[in-house]
């Protein structure tokens, strides 16, 4: 068993909310409400429920919206510190798991606060922010992210940059504003070839609806071996002889030191003049002076860009005003249906902590995902 039994007498208070009838109650670590022999008789209750398993402390930090009642509703056994501003920090002293996103300021304090902190879970696809911090490797605190909870609308997110590019709906969105009449060239998508850099999840989610709309796919990843619905899978040392076969080129690699820069101006170089370039994961992954050169001169058919080397994205930038770039303010990720599956996740990881049994998604720090 991993877990040792949390220390109830511990300073702060605790709110058990009742969510439908008293069926699931969990403690709410939320302010000075509730005395302290109160918050022990409930720790003792919420032991017995879980047939001697111990209540487990989490603490989020999120900036989802208001109280968390579905994290409640969820975990009824487990005592939630919810943190809303640095004043909390002091009632998570005994958290063994912490929920929070990527800003470096927010996760350093939560560790810092957090001594006894085993498990970290951060709603967040992408990590690269996260693995310098010395704390998870000196402390040997299990990193895990949350991997395949974007994969659905990230990919469709891809799909409709290509299909507004094959259909020229962005050169019409600007004519509409003229209120101009003219006809433009299309292209069908059935055969032209798409190249995913980066085929984990929401590469492989890509690869999928590309192929099932008529797609030749060509897949770069690191690691050898098929990919379900692409015609041919490469290295990332053949990255640049993929990338001149390409129609499209999707970026859906994690930032790592490996890919950073690996779509360059060699890269670009080798594209064809009608090819657009789709970008999902990471700016920095793209040589972006490169890429908006290719893009002035010509070279380049066009880019669908979701991420950048600066966020948000300056109001200089010459992105903003090119005629054959569409831009989305790094919003792939947005779904309702975000916060179930990560909920899901959560809950399974958690389980599986409890257990003793491997967690998923969890993050290799030295592949850098």
């Amino acid at each position: 068993m991993l877990l040792s039994r949390p220390d109830h007498r511990r300073p702060g208070n605790t709110v058990r909310r009742d969510d439908g009838g008293g069926a699931h109650r969990s403690h709410v670590i939320a302010g000075e409400h509730v005395a302290a022999a109160a918050h022990d008789a409930r720790g003792l209750a919420a032991t017995r429920r879980t047939g001697g398993v111990p209540v487990t402390t989490i603490a989020i930090w999120s900036n989802w919206p208001s109280t968390p009642t579905d994290f409640g509703a969820a975990l009824p056994n487990d005592t939630l510190v919810l943190i809303k501003n640095e004043s909390d920090l002091a009632r998570a002293s005994a958290a063994e798991v912490a929920f929070c996103g990527i800003s470096l300021d927010r996760v350093r304090k939560l560790l810092a606060a957090t001594p006894k902190l085993r498990w970290f879970h951060t709603p967040a696809a992408g990590v690269d922010r996260l693995l310098d911090i010395p704390e998870f490797r000196e402390r040997g605190i299990t990193l895990t992210n949350n991997s395949g909870s974007y994969d659905i609308q990230i990919a469709e997110h891809v799909l409709a940059f290509v299909l507004a590019a094959s259909k020229r709906l962005h050169l019409y969105r600007d004519q509409q504003t003229r209120r101009e009449w003219k006809d433009l060239v299309h292209d069908e998508l059935r055969d032209q070839t798409l190249v995913v850099f980066g085929a984990g999840s929401i590469g492989g989610e890509v690869v999928r609806l590309a192929s099932a709309i008529g797609m030749r796919v060509i897949a770069v990843r690191r690691r050898p071996g098929a990919v379900p619905g692409a015609q041919k899978v490469v290295t990332p040392d053949a990255l640049a002889s993929a990338a001149a076969e390409a129609d499209y080129l999707v970026v859906a690699a994690p930032l790592t030191p490996a890919t950073r820069g690996a779509i360059s101006r060699e890269v670009i170089a080798r594209m064809k003049k009608t090819a657009w370039v789709v970008n999902i994961a990471r700016g920095p992954i793209i040589d972006e002076d490169a890429l908006v050169d290719a893009l002035r001169d010509g070279r380049l058919g066009g880019a669908g860009l979701d991420t950048f080397v600066r966020e948000p994205l300056p109001a200089d930038s010459p992105l903003w005003s090119l005629p054959n770039v569409v831009v989305t303010p790094h919003a792939s990720n947005s779904s309702p249906r975000v916060r179930q599956r990560t909920l899901a996740l959560f809950v399974e990881n958690l389980r599986r902590f409890k257990a003793g049994e491997p967690l998923l998604n969890r993050v290799d720090f030295e592949a850098g995902y």
